[in-house]
């Protein structure tokens, strides 16, 4: 699978297993029920799925404006650390509100998911990567002429 297919089906997947793990994670914590903490899950998904995509849009006009040519290790420590102040600041509120709970006790949910997501990206990356093949782009070479 390539192209597009491949894309939804890797966002779709991660989404709704995503959901599915932060809905449990979030009703285990919270004591919340499971219609409770399933629709948070997708709130805080969609939420997520936002913030990246007008994040990204945002970081790359602001390379773009300081006519940056690469992205350094800095640069990528810079776009997660970003990503997740803006997108952290945003969901605990929304946890707090939703759940009737502190903002305390929201931080610490959200903490519990920032620990547990990197790990959750890497072993579907693995298994999505073992169940579709690797993207045509992994090994191509920049120039058939070095082949």
């Amino acid at each position: 699978m390539q192209g597009w297919k491949r894309r939804v089906a890797y966002v779709g997947m991660f989404e709704l297993l995503g959901m599915l793990v932060a809905a449990t994670v979030l009703g285990h914590l919270s004591g919340a029920g499971a219609m409770e903490s399933g629709v948070l899950s997708f709130m805080i998904s969609t939420c997520a799925v936002s913030v990246n995509l007008f994040y990204n849009m945002l970081f790359e006009a602001w390379e773009r404006r300081r006519q940056i040519q690469a992205r350094t290790f800095w640069h990528r420590i810079l776009h997660v650390a970003g990503f997740q102040l803006v997108l952290v600041s945003l969901l605990i509120p929304l946890i707090a509100w939703w759940l009737e709970v502190s903002l305390w006790k929201a931080f610490l949910m959200e903490a519990v998911l920032l620990a547990f997501f990197p790990i959750f990206a890497f072993l579907y990356n693995w298994a999505f990567d073992s169940i579709f093949g690797l993207p045509d782009s992994v090994g191509a070479s920049p120039n058939p002429s070095q082949s």
